[in-house]
Parts: structure tokens; sequence; C-alpha cells
């Protein structure tokens, strides 16, 4: 999570807490209740860590816990994450960027901190197929998310991109020039096709343990050790396979 985005959920806070003639001394656990559950508030899960240094530092009463995810307590959906993957696959009255973006969080179990910090380099595109850079080594994109790839960036579009003097490095720009799409917006975008990322990611993860070395995808290895354990999958297995594989002459 950047910087940025707790700077903005501090603010929110505090702007709310203001509108409520309220200040981080003033404020009661109630209240805290009130932001939280405040369909007009945002940033409200990132507003946590702020809430947490002040009370570290003896700003506020108010604390909210960090919950410490251990892996999934039921069953994943993964019928709706294939439904949804179809439709983003061959619904060409969506978006590109979006279709894209989808794609690579139900498909490759990107987060979205990762999905936004992706750059045009990371984008191999060759005469014959097109390679994505996600973890140590790039990943062949099979079509038509192969084509989807080349669309997005070769028409990358974005407030930041309009009257730019040079082209932007992102593969998803944002409405700042020189930055890229922030998580806030992309999930709201997501979240307009029906999908919930970190449910989503959840089940693509749960899946992908059982066939996919994490390196592959840019995952860190303690959260990837963690759903191959929950998954029962063994990437020993698949390092053999592969190992077997004929080699391209």
């Amino acid at each position: 999570m950047s910087a940025r985005q707790r700077t903005h959920a501090a603010v929110a806070f505090l702007n709310w807490l203001t509108a409520h003639d309220l200040t981080l001394e003033t404020c009661q656990q109630a209240d805290l209740d009130r932001w939280l559950t405040d369909d007009l508030a945002t940033y409200r899960q990132t507003a946590g860590h702020f809430i947490r240094w002040a009370c570290t530092n003896k700003l506020t009463t108010v604390h909210v816990p960090a919950v410490r995810w251990n892996g999934p307590t039921q069953p994943l959906d993964d019928e709706h994450r294939w439904h949804t993957a179809h439709r983003l696959l061959h619904d060409d009255t969506l978006k590109p960027e979006v279709r894209l973006a989808g794609l690579l969080l139900l498909l490759y179990a990107q987060g979205r901190s990762a999905i936004h910090r992706l750059t045009t380099e990371d984008v191999e595109a060759g005469t014959q197929d097109v390679r994505l850079h996600l973890g140590d080594a790039p990943v062949q994109l099979p079509e038509p998310v192969a084509q989807l790839a080349r669309t997005v960036a070769a028409n990358r579009k974005g407030q930041a991109t309009i009257g730019a003097l040079a082209p932007s490095p992102w593969l998803f720009p944002g409405g700042q020039p020189g930055r890229p799409i922030s998580t806030t917006q992309l999930t709201q975008r997501l979240n307009n096709l029906g999908i919930r990322p970190n449910q989503a990611r959840s089940t693509a993860l749960f899946q992908l343990a059982t066939e996919i070395p994490a390196r592959t995808l840019g995952i860190h290895t303690d959260v990837a050790v963690a759903w191959q354990r929950l998954s029962a999958g063994d990437w020993a297995t698949y390092a053999a396979e592969v190992s077997q594989r004929a080699r391209p002459t």
C-alpha cells in the first residue's frame, strides 16, 4: 500500500471528523464505529493505519485492530471467477484497459498495487506472441489476452495523457501527469464489473497455488507457500514436469 493512499485515507478521516464537529482527541469509539459503517466515508480500511498510529502516539483513544488474514474460511467462488473472466475475454463493449486489468487479477492473481505499477516496458509484443513481466520471468499471454495487451499498450488512455509532451510509461495511466491509475480508481472500475478484487484474487491464488511457481507471477514467497499448503499443491511436481518438456530447436 502506497504512502499516498495512506495520506489520502488520513485526510479523509480527519475531514469526516471535522464535518461531524469532532477531533482526534474528542473522537470516541462509538464515533469511529459510525465512521466505519458510514457508506459515504472513503478509505475506511486504509485509514486504519493512521488511526493505529494516532492511538500509539496518544493522539486519540480509539483503535482499529489490524486483522491478520490466514487463508480462506469459506468455499471460494471459482465458478463466478470463470464466468467473469469469460465475459472480459469476449465482451468487446467493455474498455480494453478494464478488461485487461480484470483478467490480470482473475487469471494471474495480480493485486491492484501490482497492476497499477505495470509499464509499457513490461509488455514484450513480438510478431508471434506477447509476453508480460509479472515476476522473475515473462509470462506468455494466450489469445485473446495477448491482443488486449497489445491494444492497451498501443492506445493508452487517461487524463494525464491528454496534451502530454511525452508518452506515458504506464500501461494504465492515471489522472495526474507522470502517475499511473490509482488503486482506488482501479478498484472502482473493477467493482463496476462486479469484481471484488480481494475475493477474486483469493480465488485465483487458491487455484494457481496448485499449478504455477510464485516467482513467475511476482507473488511473495511467504504468501505463495501459505497458499500452496492451503490448496495442497506441489510446485516441485510442476518443476519436474517443466524440466521434462521437449526444448524447442
